[in-house]
């Protein structure tokens, strides 16, 4: 089933599917230096750094509720538009980079039905540089009223992990949660022939929000 997003957000924060390989042994470490910490000191010294790592990991790994925006195309991924590049096939390649700050829980731009779900394997350097092109990777492309549109979620070089929540056949409404980047990283989306991005080098997008194409 798609994991999906609420249109009443009422400010309701999850933590991301996904999540838990890192999560759970910072929040278990945190907890017991705090606990031991009442009677040494040795352990009132680990307890500071082990509950800041657990807290930034509940910050990292957010998902909060989302109202989800108008447009054709919508942002998958909370970012800087890093570069928006003409294709050779006619399509438009919007990069949206994510830092370590960002949501890192990516959303479907169109409804529709995901026709591939393509896992390649690659390296793991920065994703702002230009080698990040054979990073690892999913490529997904989705079937609806534009036809054909492609997403890929590359990895850089924290992100070594791209965990999909959706398979191949599923449907999807526009803004559904559909995957997760662990820390910083990048998503492109492949804008089709004839529609002009909306957006511009250096702007913010909220995944889910921000329309990526011009009326």
């Amino acid at each position: 089933m798609p994991y999906r997003s609420s249109p009443q957000s009422g400010g309701r924060v999850r933590l991301a599917r996904g999540a838990s390989p890192w999560l759970l042994p910072t929040v278990a470490a945190a907890t017991v230096s705090l606990v031991k910490a009442r009677g040494s000191r040795r352990w009132a010294a680990a307890a500071v750094p082990t509950t800041a790592l657990a807290a930034g990991m509940l910050w990292f790994f957010r998902d909060p509720e989302r109202e989800i925006g108008q447009g054709r195309i919508i942002s998958p991924a909370d970012g800087v538009v890093q570069s928006i590049t003409p294709w050779h096939d006619g399509r438009t390649r919007v990069a949206i980079f994510m830092s370590p700050l960002n949501v890192h829980v990516n959303r479907a731009p169109v409804a529709g039905t995901v026709t591939s779900v393509e896992h390649i394997p690659g390296g793991y350097v920065p994703a702002f540089d230009k080698e990040s092109e054979n990073n690892e990777r999913v490529v997904w492309r989705f079937g609806g009223e534009l036809g054909e549109l492609e997403m890929v979620q590359i990895a850089g070089a924290v992100a070594r992990r791209i965990v999909p929540y959706v398979p191949q056949g599923c449907k999807v409404e526009q803004g559904d949660r559909i995957g997760l980047i662990r820390f910083g990283s990048r998503v492109d989306v492949y804008v089709p022939e004839g529609i002009e991005p909306a957006v511009e080098v250096g702007e913010r997008t909220t995944a889910g929000v921000t329309r990526l194409d011009r009326d």
